[in-house]
This record gives C-alpha cells, structure tokens and sequence, in this order.
C-alpha cells in the first residue's frame, strides 16, 4: 500500500505536525525583547490550562511576564495560525477549483478591495464602528463588495465561469490598486501607514481579533470540508463532475463564497499576506498527495505552523523594530513560484 493511501501514515504525520505546531508556540512566545525563558514560558501557558493549570507553580515568575505571554505574544501567534490555516484553505480550494497550480487566495481581487477599504479608513481617521477596529470593518466590507461585484461580472446565466472569474477578479484588482495609488498621492501624510497595511502585520493583534476571526475560519473550514469529495470529483474535470451527479455550478458558487469569506476576514485583521495559499498546499500535497479529504487539513497544519514560524521573523530579525509579516512569507514564497513556473515550463516543452 502506498503511503498516500495508508491512513496510519497520515495519522502519525498528523500527529507529528501538531506536536511541531504546539513546540512553535512556546517557542515564539519565549522569543522577543523581554528576557523570558522558555520553561517560564511553559508554565504561563500551563498555568492556564484546564485542570492541570491550578497544579503548576508561577512563584518567581513576574506579573510583567505573564502580561507579556498571554496577553502580547499568546493572541499574535493564534492569530498568525488562524490566518496561515485560512488562506492555506483556501489556496488548496482554489487551485482544485481552477484546476491552476498558480491560484492563490487573492486571486480574485478580494485583497486589493480589501486594501482600498482599509485605505479609506485610514484617510477618514476611523477608530472605531459598532466596537470593531475602523480599518478592520472597512476592510472586511470592502472586500466583501469586490467579491460580489467580481462574482456579478464573471456569472453567466445561471454559471459560473473559471476562466471569467479569474479575468473579472485580475481586472478588478488592478482598478482597485489604481484607486489605492491615487488616494495615496492625494494624501501623502498617510501613506507610510497605508503601504505597511498593504505589506500585512500583526503587531495589533490582540485577543478581541482572534475571538472575531475564529468563528469565521472554523465554520468556513467545515464547510468547506464538507465539500472535499465533490473538489476530488471536480479535478476529473467539470463534465466528468456533472455526469458522476455532481452539481458542479453550484458547488463552486458555495466554495468560492465561502473562500471569499475566510480571505475577506484574514485580510481585515491582517492586511495582505503573500503566498501562503500558494505554497503550503504544494508542499503539503507532496506530503499527502492530491485528495482534498487529506489535503485540507493538513495543509490548514502547514499554513498556521509556516505562519508562526514567519511572524515570529517578522518580529525578532531587527528589535524593537518590526518587519511586515507580508515581506517575510514573499522571501520564503517568491523563491518557491519561480521554481513552479520553471517545473511547469519543463513540462510544457
């Protein structure tokens, strides 16, 4: 039996993954410049598990500390896992769905309408609205409109067409990126602030924004592997889909909103974050091998662990500055899609 078929060998990797994943987390949390070790660390966070918790011994280990942990470090790596799963998700959605190597979660403009409606926020000097960061609902309703204007132009009838889809989406982005440009240049006192949103950071997370995030990635994801054995079928091609009784139109209308969903969240609590959707589900899938019902959660794994490790970059490489988290995922990413664009050349010649 191959090991792509063999579920122990899934279970074990599973496993060892979430395990890496957990060691990542106090690892990052111990990283930084308060000199906190990684034993403290351990048992901050233990003291605040349940039923074990009331049995570990912080004495010695100051309030400052503990501040620091669970209240600055703790919800900036949840955050940073929630947005790696999410746009790992839906990257692997994506790329099934237009049968693109290449696809990625921003593919369809949503984080350029994202952008301009955190632009927008930022120039009128929103704080807050209805309790919600200002920038981060303007954000979210931006990209949620993009979605629904890219899905208008693309429909055809009662279909959906990909190619037309990836056109309105690649049309609507640059439109929406002129518009940045230009509120840019008109307000010139507000562009540093607007380039590092665009650039993506998590240096305002805190556990309001995990708490916000997490009900839309965990429902999303569910769905979403609902739909796993449709996306195998899907692969076969559309016609092949629809002659097995899969209705193919209007399980793409399902996926792609609900992707457009989980992107429109990450991007409004994050700014844009490159190529996470576009590499951890390549490399997950030379893991595991093509079958989304394997696929999706282990490449929610990769993306939440390859998050925390370049978040965590993003923080300690030049103290007390920051650098954007965007930048840091493009170093690892750029690299990797010119070697698919050269694998995928090979192929063609």
């Amino acid at each position: 039996m191959s090991f792509t078929n063999n579920k122990k060998h899934y279970k074990i990797l599973f496993s060892v993954l979430v395990l890496i994943l957990l060691i990542l987390v106090i690892i990052s949390s111990t990283l930084g410049i308060a000199n906190i070790t990684f034993f403290q660390t351990m048992k901050i966070l233990a003291s605040k598990l349940p039923f074990i918790g009331k049995y570990i011994n912080t004495e010695g280990i100051s309030n400052t500390h503990t501040l620091i942990i669970l209240n600055i470090r703790l919800p900036r790596i949840v955050l940073a896992a929630l947005i790696g799963a999410g746009l790992s998700i839906v990257g692997t959605v994506f790329q099934a769905l237009f049968k693109n190597p290449m696809a990625d979660p921003y593919v369809l403009g949503i984080s350029s309408g994202s952008a301009l409606g955190a632009s927008i926020a930022i120039i009128i000097g929103f704080q807050t609205i209805l309790g919600v960061g200002g920038i981060t609902f303007f954000a979210f309703i931006g990209a949620i409109l993009t979605t629904i204007v890219v899905y208008n132009i693309a429909k055809v009838g009662t279909k959906l067409p990909t190619n037309t889809l990836l056109l309105a989406g690649v049309s609507v982005s640059f439109l929406l990126s002129s518009l940045i440009s230009l509120i840019m240049i008109f307000n010139r006192e507000q562009v540093d602030q607007i380039v590092f949103w665009t650039m993506g950071s998590l240096s305002s997370a805190n556990w309001k924004q995990v708490f916000s995030l997490l009900p839309f990635i965990f429902i999303s994801s569910i769905l979403i592997f609902s739909y796993s054995k449709d996306l195998n079928v899907i692969l076969t091609g559309d016609e092949t889909a629809s002659s097995l009784g899969i209705e193919v139109e209007r399980v793409k209308k399902i996926l792609i909103i609900i992707s457009s969903i989980i992107i429109a969240a990450c991007v409004s609590v994050s700014g844009i974050i490159g190529f996470v959707g576009l590499i951890i589900p390549h490399m997950i899938r030379m893991l595991v091998g093509p079958d989304n019902r394997v696929l999706l959660p282990f490449s929610a794994l990769g993306g939440a662990i390859f998050m925390i490790i370049s978040d965590t970059l993003a923080r300690i490489l030049v103290p007390p500055a920051e650098i954007p988290v965007g930048a840091i995922t493009s170093i690892f990413g750029a690299p990797y899609f010119i070697y698919l664009l050269i694998k995928n050349k090979k192929k063609v010649m």
